[in-house]
Formats: C-alpha cells, sequence, structure tokens
C-alpha cells in the first residue's frame, strides 16, 4: 500500500512539473529598449513618467498580435546598440535607420517605416539653405545617429555630437550652433513645438528607413516581429499612428 502511495504521489509530481513548464508562467519576458529622447517615436511622458511615442504603440501592437510578453526600458542610445550587439537585450525600436554597417552586429525586422536627414536652423537664419550651405558652419546630432554620420560628410562642417538630440535643439535655439541634422520627423516634431524659432531648410537628403533591431541569434523572435508587423500594417496601423503621432507636429 505504500508504494502504491509513493508511486501516486510520484506521478502527480511529474505531472505538475509538465504543466507548470507548460504554463504562461514560465514564459520568458522579451526585453525591448529604446532611447526615449526621440519625439514623437519616443519619448518620457512627463506627467505619467511612461515612455509613449509611435515606437511604443506599434511595438505592443505587433506582441499584442503575436502574443508576446515584452518589456520595454529605457537605454542610453550607445548602451542600447552595444547591448543589442551582445545580446544584452532581445530587441530595440528607437526610429533606428538600418544600414548595412548596423547589420553587421544584429539583426533587422523588416522596414516600418521611410525618414531621412533634414537641416534645421533659427527661424531668421538666411545664410543656409540646406547641406550645401554647411560648410564653416557648427552642426549639432545625436553622437552615433545617421545625422552624425552624414554631417561628418560635409567638407568643412564642424559636427558638435549630443548623447540627447533635444540639447542639439535647444542648442540651436540659443545659438551655440547654426543648424542641426536629424531625421525628418523628429526635426519637423521640433519645429512643430517652436515655429517661432525653429525652421527647416532644404530637401531631406537621405533615403532611410526605420527598422526594429534584434540580437543576431534569436531567429525566432525576428520571425514573430514581421510576421506581427506584416498583420499590423495590413490593418492600416501604421496609418494610424502616422496620424496619431506625426500630423502637425
Amino acid at each position: 500500500m505504500k508504494n502504491v502511495f509513493v508511486r501516486v504521489c510520484f506521478l502527480v509530481l511529474i505531472v505538475a512539473m509538465v504543466l507548470s513548464a507548460c504554463s504562461p508562467a514560465a514564459t520568458k519576458k522579451i526585453v525591448i529598449v529604446t532611447d526615449a529622447t526621440w519625439p514623437p517615436f519616443e519619448s518620457v511622458d512627463e506627467a505619467t513618467k511612461e515612455i509613449v511615442g509611435f515606437d511604443i504603440d506599434l511595438i505592443k501592437a505587433i506582441a499584442a498580435k503575436e502574443n508576446l510578453d515584452i518589456e520595454i526600458q529605457n537605454v542610453q542610445w550607445d548602451p542600447l546598440l552595444a547591448g543589442i550587439a551582445a545580446c544584452q537585450y532581445d530587441a530595440a525600436i528607437s526610429a533606428m535607420t538600418i544600414t548595412d554597417e548596423r547589420k553587421k552586429q544584429f539583426a533587422f525586422s523588416n522596414p516600418y517605416f521611410a525618414a531621412g536627414q533634414v537641416v534645421t536652423v533659427q527661424i531668421g537664419n538666411s545664410d543656409i539653405a540646406g547641406k550645401d550651405s554647411l560648410s564653416g558652419k557648427t552642426v549639432g546630432a545625436q553622437l552615433g545617429t545617421t545625422g552624425e554620420i552624414e554631417g561628418n560628410k560635409i567638407a568643412g562642417a564642424t559636427v558638435k555630437p549630443y548623447d540627447d538630440i533635444a540639447l542639439a535643439f535647444q542648442d540651436l535655439m540659443n545659438g551655440q550652433v547654426d543648424a542641426v541634422i536629424a531625421d525628418n520627423p523628429l526635426a519637423i516634431g521640433y519645429v512643430g513645438k517652436n515655429s517661432d524659432k525653429l525652421k527647416t531648410v532644404g530637401q531631406v537628403f537621405t533615403d532611410e528607413y526605420y527598422g526594429i533591431a534584434v540580437c543576431k541569434t534569436n531567429t525566432d523572435l525576428l520571425a514573430k516581429l514581421n510576421d506581427g508587423l506584416a498583420k499590423v500594417e495590413a490593418e492600416g496601423t501604421i496609418d494610424t499612428l502616422t496620424a496619431k503621432w506625426l500630423a502637425g507636429k
């Protein structure tokens, strides 16, 4: 009788372990990082202290489609890039341009947004008409971004890098730099909030696409993100988010 009882207890224990392994609680939380200094794509809401923006809404929509348990963390740009390359984080969505150099370090989802670089100056500036007018000028850009890369290609321009793009635009308004190079949607957002102080000049001068960066070894997650992205795109979510976050900015 005792042996029968032991066997029953053993079977119950095995079943409990199997059920525990299969339960949702055992699902690994997916850490998604963003540099929340890039409105309207990602920023910290001053009132709620929550991370908000186009990218945040998008990754949440994708996660809902794929039943992904995600945790969004705010990480500065350089540690974000290094962390994804080292697979310290699972993925990053942060208005990140897909480039060949970055593809060497981590994988990218399919593109979800078309952007490009543009020049912003003070409202009264008549000397700078676009990127071809930046020789001899001091130009602000965020460190490690396409804006800094493109600025360094301009002969005679001095690029002043910033950890936070907001500081570059603040210095522009204060006259500490002559211009800022940044992604067009971002520049439009800052001009919209400071229309009495700032304006964009010239044309968007690069063709760029944003993608979600993923740890190179996590091919399963990459496939799920692409699948979820395709689903939300088919439903018109990108257009909805564009209207919500970029229209009139």
